[in-house]
């Protein structure tokens, strides 16, 4: 990760915000409560943690990477906007949640990162001991692309590819079938199922796991 994101940190926000689609979207629905406390795995660059804390006052937040280099950015920005008191920032792999933060929170974050993720249901799994009984976990990330041309949806594949990002299209199906069949689960696909935005309840996930 620290080989990867080492020059990239730089220019993270600039470049992504052009094709991570959904993150406000998650971020909007997120509907976050005085008191209530936030986790980001996969944290990044802070840039999530920072828009939750500007839009949900009274909320504290946590962050996991894996990447120092990101976590150096991460520190920087969480400092500059004066979140430091409400933002903590944690080094380790998504399956180490649940070493890495206290329990009890009341929602749990996925943004792009379970396609960068190889144990995925790991992480998940993680995650689900992290949040209360009552709490929620809420993914965003590239769907299967089912909806675009396919000579754009394999150049985008092998674009991806070469960052180390694999969509997870076999959660794609479970995910569909639980926002059909449960009222505690809510989806959105993104036009030409360029990517998800998806929340359940904790409990809800646990046949993903």
């Amino acid at each position: 990760m620290d080989r990867i994101y080492r020059r990239q940190r730089h220019i993270y926000d600039l470049t992504r915000r052009h094709y991570l689609f959904g993150r406000d979207t998650l971020i909007e629905g997120l509907a976050g409560q005085p008191g209530e406390r936030i986790l980001e795995i996969g944290c990044g660059t802070a840039r999530n943690l920072i828009r939750m804390a500007r839009h949900y006052p009274g909320t504290e937040l946590w962050g996991i990477d894996a990447s120092t280099a990101m976590l150096q950015t991460a520190a920087a920005a969480v400092n500059a906007t004066g979140f430091a008191n409400r933002i903590t920032l944690a080094r380790g792999l998504a399956e180490d949640a649940a070493v890495l933060v206290p329990p009890e929170f009341d929602h749990v974050v996925f943004s792009y990162s379970l396609s960068m993720i190889q144990e995925w249901r790991s992480a998940i799994a993680a995650a689900g001991t992290r949040a209360k009984p009552d709490g929620r976990i809420h993914l965003v990330d590239f769907a299967d692309f089912g909806g675009l041309w396919p000579g754009t949806a394999a150049l985008l594949r092998l674009w991806l590819k070469f960052f180390h990002v694999c969509p997870r299209t076999e959660l794609l199906p479970g995910l569909q079938e639980l926002a059909k069949t449960r009222q505690d689960c809510r989806m959105k696909l993104l036009p030409g199922r360029y990517a998800f935005v998806f929340s359940a309840s904790i409990h809800a996930v646990s046949d993903l796991r």
